[in-house]
C-alpha cells in the first residue's frame, strides 16, 4: 500500500469540478505497477483528446518503503488526480473515502510483494495482503449496495493478484491457467492466494462485481531496486556483485509493466465479473539468461565501464527457502476475449529498462536509503556462495 500528502481544500473544490465522470480508485498507487498504471491512465486519456479530463483518478496510498510520491510528481495540481495517504486497513477511512469519492470501479494493487521481505517478516504480508484486502472488500460492498441500478451494474473491483499463487512448474508442464489449482509456496505467496479466494467469495456470495487477474513477473521503469532485474541493474553500474539465487536456472515470465498496464485498463471495461484473467509476457527466461541479458546491455550502453564485461560479476549465492523452480503463464483467455496482447519482446522491454535506469540515477539515489542498503546486506551479505 502507498500514498502521501494531504489535498487543500481549493485542489478538493476543483477536483470535484472535475468529475464529468465517477472517478476510479486506485489503491496502492505510489508503488511500481501501480504509479505505471497511474500515469499511463493519463497518457493515454491525453491521446485520446478530452477522455482524461472525463475519468478522474483517486490514488490511495499508505508509502510504505516501496512507495515513492516521487513518481506522481508530474501529476501535481491536475484537477483530475486526487493523492489520498491512507492505509487500506482503516476501516473507517476507506468507508468514509468511497462515499466521498463515488468511484466507478476500483483497482487494488496495494500488497507486500517482496518474496524475500515475506520469508524474513511474514507478519506485515498477512495484515496487508489478507486483512487489508477483506477491509477494502467489505467497505466496497457496502458501498456498492448503496449504489442505484446503473451504478451497480457497471461497477467494478479489479484485484491485481500475481502467477506465485499457483506455485511452481515443472520444465516440461503446460503453463498456468485460470483453472489450475492454488499451491502458494511463500508467505507472500500464501497470503495472494488468501486475498484471491476472499475475492472470489464476494462475488459469489455477495455478487459484489469483482474480477482477479494473475500477472506473471512484472518489469520497467519505477521498480524498487530490490527485485531481480533493478536490483542487477544498479548493481552492476556501480561494480557491486549480481548476486544470482542457487544454480540460476529458475524460469520466470517476463511481463513489461505497460503492457500490464494496458491489459488492466482493457479487464475494467471488458472484463466479465467473477471472472480470472492470467496476464503474461510470453517470455520465459532463467535468471541466470536475464541477468547476462542485462550485462550485454550495459557492455553496449556504457563502453567506457571499468567494470565490462559486466558479467565477470556475477556471483551465485545460497538458494533462498521455497524457491519456486518455474513460473509460466498462458495468457489465452484475456488475448481471445478481451484482445489484448503484450507489445513488448523481452528484448525491447528490458533495453527500454536497463536505459531507465542510466537516465535516472537521481531516482535511484533517492530510494536506495540506509534501511534499503541495510536489507541488501541481511539479505545477500550472510549468503555464502554456492
Amino acid at each position: 500500500m502507498h500514498g502521501g500528502g494531504g489535498t487543500s481544500s481549493d485542489h478538493k473544490e476543483k477536483f470535484a469540478f472535475m468529475k464529468q465522470q465517477p472517478p476510479i480508485l486506485i489503491t496502492g498507487g505510489a508503488g511500481f505497477i501501480g504509479s505505471n498504471f497511474v500515469l499511463e491512465w493519463f497518457d493515454s486519456g491525453r491521446s485520446a483528446g478530452s477522455e482524461a479530463r472525463s475519468n478522474p483518478l483517486v490514488n490511495v496510498d499508505k508509502l510504505t518503503y516501496a512507495g515513492n510520491p516521487r513518481n506522481l510528481e508530474r501529476l501535481s495540481g491536475r484537477p483530475d488526480y486526487r493523492f489520498v495517504h491512507a492505509d487500506i486497513c482503516d476501516r473507517p477511512r476507506m468507508e468514509r473515502l468511497l462515499q466521498e469519492e463515488r468511484p466507478r470501479a476500483i483497482l487494488h494493487f496495494a500488497a507486500e510483494s517482496h518474496v524475500d521481505r515475506s520469508i524474513m517478516g511474514p507478519d506485515a504480508f498477512v495484515e496487508t495482503n489478507v486483512r487489508g484486502t477483506f477491509v477494502l472488500l467489505d467497505a466496497a460492498r457496502a458501498y456498492w449496495a448503496s449504489l442505484g441500478d446503473e451504478e451497480r451494474k457497471s461497477f467494478r473491483f479489479i484485484h491485481v493478484s500475481t502467477d506465485e499463487v499457483y506455485g511452481s512448474l515443472g520444465p516440461d508442464d503446460p503453463a498456468f491457467t485460470e483453472t489450475t489449482a492454488y499451491a502458494p509456496n511463500s508467505p507472500y505467496s500464501a497470503t495472494k492466494a488468501g486475498s484471491d479466494h476472499l475475492v472470489r467469495s464476494y462475488f459469489h456470495t455477495y455478487g459484489l462485481p469483482t474480477i482477479i487477474t494473475n500477472c506473471s513477473n512484472n518489469y520497467g521503469p519505477l521498480q524498487f531496486p530490490e527485485k531481480l532485474i533493478p536490483l542487477m541493474i544498479t548493481h552492476a553500474v556501480a561494480g557491486k556483485p549480481l548476486p544470482i539465487y542457487g544454480d540460476g536456472l529458475n524460469v520466470r515470465d517476463w511481463l513489461y509493466v505497460t503492457d500490464h498496464c494496458e491489459a488492466l485498463r482493457m479487464v475494467l471495461e471488458r472484463g466479465r465479473p467473477g471472472e480470472t484473467y492470467n496476464i503474461g509476457g510470453r517470455n520465459e527466461r532463467s535468471n541466470r539468461e536475464v541477468v547476462e541479458a542485462i550485462c550485454e546491455i550495459l557492455d553496449e550502453l556504457r563502453p567506457g565501464s571499468s567494470y565490462r564485461p559486466h558479467r565477470q560479476l556475477m556471483q551465485f549465492v545460497k538458494d533462498r527457502p521455497g524457491h519456486d523452480r518455474r513460473y509460466a503463464i498462458n495468457a489465452a483467455k484475456l488475448e481471445q476475449e478481451i484482445g489484448w496482447r503484450a507489445r513488448e519482446t523481452f528484448a525491447t522491454g528490458l533495453r527500454k529498462t536497463v536505459q531507465w535506469y542510466l537516465d535516472h540515477a537521481g531516482w535511484v539515489e533517492d530510494v536506495v536509503t540506509g534501511g534499503y542498503q541495510q536489507w541488501i546486506q541481511q539479505n545477500y551479505g550472510e549468503r555464502s556462495r554456492a
